[in-house]
């Protein structure tokens, strides 16, 4: 799967599971506590059952009157009886603070049952009944909860795959369409321009021909294709493509690289500026290097002024390339390393230059950075 394809494939995961996730868990948020209140509210039915019993086992006691009073205790349950003016009167426990105005109320871990006693049984005119809060129910329904959000999540992820797959299968295929176009089209380049590149040698090194200036555009035309088709391979075979590393002499390998665009250099009438220390050597494959370098140069004499500056540098773990160009906006700068995006139309291209930098710096753990504005030079800088 190509990057763009897994890009979109993730972006659209990370919305719809998402919003899944979002919906499934406000879902379950509001029947937890709807299932929380009726477990509340089931455990508050068992409190108000004791304290009918408890005032009925206080009404026997208050009409058959006798000496001594034992006063009715269940273990499950602690109960208490208030007078009129909500005093404490007895009970199995002595809360500190009672709500009044509550009839059910539950604080930590406990539950509360206030009932009035009309008529008063034996002075008391309010019992107030307690239990340990049971929470084995909602350590249950918690459970159950967790389980169902883990297995909605697995089977929503299968389902975002498979949907994923199908909503960028338009685009997988018009990438295949287009790298089977590109095959096709580098395929038939490469012998016309071979021929021509060779002849054109052949020419200059027999033969003093008239019309130099027209050979020189015919040479520059070649290159700029055969430069192409070198790129459009790299793309289409990069993958695929076995590499031997060996330590190159970076410095000579830049030099012959200029020279190569020389002719584009002269076309376009730009002062080149070499600073290149000598014997900079750096283990990585040769037609990644050619790639780099090419690409680097290419984009720094194509999108340089007539008659402007280009300035080279390479240091021992650094490579710099600034020209004079119109600039680069900030907002395209992040852009335009994808692969097709450009963000200058008025010069040719397709777009590729950067996305095979790209490529090759991820390859070798370099650092690429592009410092740029509207108006302003562009400086590239690679650091390994």
């Amino acid at each position: 799967m190509l990057s763009s394809e897994r890009r979109s494939l993730v972006r659209f995961l990370a919305i719809y599971l998402g919003s899944t996730l979002i919906l499934f868990s406000l879902g379950s948020y509001m029947f937890y506590n709807f299932q929380k209140h009726q477990i509340i509210d089931t455990q508050n039915a068992q409190l108000e059952l004791e304290a009918q019993k408890l005032t009925q086992k206080l009404r026997e006691l208050h009409e058959t009157y006798k000496k001594p009073l034992l006063y009715p205790n269940d273990p499950a349950f602690d109960s208490a009886i208030y007078d009129v003016d909500r005093g404490y009167i007895f009970g199995t426990f002595k809360p500190t603070s009672i709500e009044w105005s509550r009839d059910f109320y539950k604080r930590g871990d406990k539950l509360y049952c206030l009932h009035a006693l009309k008529p008063y049984y034996l002075g008391a005119s309010y019992l107030l009944i307690s239990k340990d809060f049971n929470p084995k129910p909602l350590n249950e329904l918690l459970k159950m909860l967790l389980l169902f959000l883990v297995a909605a999540g697995v089977l929503f992820t299968i389902l975002g795959l498979f949907l994923g797959r199908r909503f960028i299968a338009p685009m997988k295929e018009s990438i295949e369409l287009m790298n089977r176009f590109i095959e096709d089209t580098t395929h038939e380049l490469n012998t016309p321009i071979s021929t021509i590149l060779t002849n054109i040698e052949l020419l200059d090194t027999l033969y003093n021909c008239e019309g130099q200036k027209e050979m020189r555009r015919i040479e520059m035309a070649s290159k700029t294709l055969s430069r192409l088709y070198e790129d459009l391979t790299f793309l289409k075979l990069n993958h695929n493509y076995h590499r031997a590393l060996e330590r190159l002499n970076l410095s000579e390998l830049l030099e012959e690289r200029i020279e190569f665009f020389q002719t584009l250099i002269e076309a376009k009438d730009i002062k080149i500026i070499k600073n290149i220390d000598p014997n900079i050597t750096l283990e990585m494959d040769r037609n990644d290097a050619i790639r780099l370098l090419d690409n680097l140069l290419s984009n720094a004499i194509k999108y340089n002024h007539k008659s402007g500056k280009l300035e080279v540098a390479l240091r021992a773990n650094m490579l710099e390339v600034k020209n004079d160009g119109q600039g680069i906006k900030k907002e395209d700068l992040a852009l335009i390393q994808n692969r097709f995006r450009r963000a200058n139309s008025s010069e040719g291209g397709f777009g590729i230059g950067l996305d095979i930098i790209g490529q090759v710096v991820k390859r070798y753990n370099f650092t690429f950075t592009i410092h740029s504005d509207i108006n302003q030079p562009t400086k590239v800088t690679l650091t390994w």
